[in-house]
């Protein structure tokens, strides 16, 4: 019997080698989030990977705040991350942690470095920093103050931890290599001062370590085995690497890059993102028509609906971009066994049944899912007078149009056989009632004697009917022209909400909460939203339509 072969990517491939060869005796990775913002779908992709590998190496996995720069830090972005985290099922358990919660040993760190004569106190501004720094082709030149003596930069480290100069008037600087190829390498900054709050550690400190020196060591110290992290961080590897070597860490963490998540037409930046909010165009970092976490939740995806997207895109190191119609798909194949299949009149009009007793109704048993009939049946009122989809009914109806017209015969799902008699118009043209006859023998959808009918339409019992916002959602960047336009600016879709108001839902729906998720029969999937629906003003939102262009690949 042949061994099944399993194919392994290549951070696995990387992990795998480590093991055998003795590099680590166990697994620990980290989502490492900076709290400056609502996460989106890319950082689903480094949670998903991260707790992933963690799982599946019985290792660790650390949730840990990068939060080292106070400018735009907030306690609220910290409490949606951990929410997001949460939803999508990854269990950071008990390995909490925050990078602010080492900045004593990050200050001790750095000091090493200065006594050891590997940075240094530099007085250069930010633009003449950038000057010296050079250019790819041209190497940089070696700052005036990158030979002070050791006690001096000691002396000016303590005072600027102290509070004595003002912010951007001096830095420490790593004393690395101002001619080496990688710009990163050249004498970076790693600590400035920033006489700011910090969320976490209040007004203790006014000097904050760099991005590139502080993540090495908090990964470090907490025993992190593989860094994973996205393509741009590939050329600061070398400093990263630097960093834990000099500081002298005995089992230094290892980066991986991968490459980034990239949805077509969708906007994931922050600062765009942050404009849409404050211009009133959406209503929040979670508006179901962006795809942070949060508005995915809302607009009524799941975790395994995002698990599966992830799964799908895989892990490779080639840029790519994945279009938007793969995530409906991965919404539609989670909730197609999963969600009940109601009956809902987004745009209603009235149909009397001239012929069904006035004043009289039956309860129907329906099934929930003809797909999966393991969610049982219901019972569905039927009367009178129900609501039909407007486009159900045309006064001249075009060849090949079999639903509901003049002396034709249409199936009412589940219930019986009825054929229109007539209609009736308001002033202006439109239409508002239409008339049928039924046939009793018909009861369940089926006649009896056998006669077919091409068409079959859903309803909903007025007397019971229960009246509910609807909100339909196209992307909100308008995909004809793509993402922007010539002056930067976001090309919105201006059909990106449609709310309809007074749509009529059958009574099933009375006592549904907040993320509810349905089949509108013929209408999509929709999802009660969380923000807006109340007990006697439901608010639905639509996830998906059902139809999909969205073909998998072949393998």
């Amino acid at each position: 019997m042949e061994k099944e072969v399993t194919s392994r990517n290549f951070i696995e491939q990387a992990i795998d080698k480590d093991l055998s060869e003795g590099v680590y005796d166990h697994v620990c990775t980290r989502f490492p989030p900076e709290p400056n913002g609502y996460l989106h779908i890319g950082h689903a992709k480094s949670i998903l990977l991260n707790y992933g590998l963690a799982q599946q190496y019985h290792g660790q996995f650390n949730l840990r705040f990068d939060d080292t720069n106070p400018t735009k830090e907030k306690t609220e972005f910290v409490d949606s991350i951990k929410e997001d985290i949460q939803w999508l099922g990854a269990d950071w358990g008990d390995h909490l942690y925050f990078a602010s919660d080492y900045f004593e040993q990050m200050y001790e760190a750095a000091v090493k470095l200065i006594k050891e004569g590997k940075a240094f106190v530099c007085d250069l501004s930010a633009e003449e920093i950038r000057e010296y720094r050079g250019t790819l082709k041209e190497p940089g030149k070696e700052s005036p103050y990158r030979n002070r003596s050791v006690e001096e930069s000691l002396d000016m480290f303590r005072r600027m931890r102290d509070g004595e100069y003002p912010d951007g008037s001096k830095v420490l600087r790593a004393k690395i290599d101002m001619s080496s190829p990688n710009i990163n390498m050249r004498d970076p900054v790693i600590y400035r001062v920033a006489h700011m709050t910090h969320h976490n550690t209040g007004d203790k400190w006014c000097i904050y370590p760099m991005y590139d020196f502080a993540h090495p060591i908090e990964d470090a110290i907490e025993g992190i085995t593989h860094s994973i992290c996205t393509l741009e961080f590939e050329d600061h590897r070398p400093l990263y690497d630097w960093v834990v070597r000099e500081i002298g860490y005995e089992m230094p963490p290892r980066q991986i890059e991968f490459a980034k998540l990239y949805l077509t037409n969708v906007v994931t930046g922050k600062r765009y993102i942050k404009k849409l909010v404050e211009e009133g165009i959406v209503d929040g970092w979670d508006d179901p028509r962006l795809v942070s976490i949060a508005a995915l939740r809302r607009r009524g995806f799941t975790p395994d609906s995002i698990k599966l997207f992830v799964e799908l895109c895989g892990v490779s190191k080639a840029h790519s971009s994945v279009d938007y119609a793969m995530l409906e798909y991965c919404i539609r194949e989670d909730l197609k066994l999963k969600a009940s299949r109601m009956m809902a009149i987004l745009k209603p009009v009235k149909l009397i049944i001239d012929n069904y007793p006035k004043g009289q109704t039956e309860e129907l048993e329906v099934p929930n899912n003809m797909e999966h009939p393991e969610l049982g049946t219901r019972k569905v009122t039927f009367g009178r007078e129900l609501y039909i989809e407007q486009e159900d009914f045309m006064e001249e109806p075009p060849r090949k149009y079999f639903r509901m017209f003049p002396g034709n015969e249409v199936r009412l799902m589940n219930a019986y056989f009825v054929t229109c008699t007539g209609f009736e118009k308001d002033a202006d043209g439109n239409i508002t009632e239409i008339h049928c006859t039924y046939d009793p023998a018909s009861k369940g959808g089926n006649s009896p004697d056998g006669r077919k009918v091409k068409g079959t339409i859903h309803w909903v019992e007025a007397t019971t009917a229960l009246n509910a916002e609807c909100r339909l959602y196209e992307n909100i960047i308008d995909e004809e022209k793509g993402v922007y336009n010539e002056d930067g600016s976001l090309n919105l879709n201006p059909n990106s909400l449609v709310i309809l108001k007074d749509c009529m839902l059958e009574a099933n729906f009375a006592g549904v909460k907040a993320y509810d998720k349905f089949q509108f029969v013929r209408n999509g999937f929709f999802c009660v939203d969380s923000h807006d629906s109340k007990p006697d003003g439901l608010v639905f939102n639509r996830i998906v339509s059902l139809k999909s262009s969205f073909k998998l690949p072949a393998k």
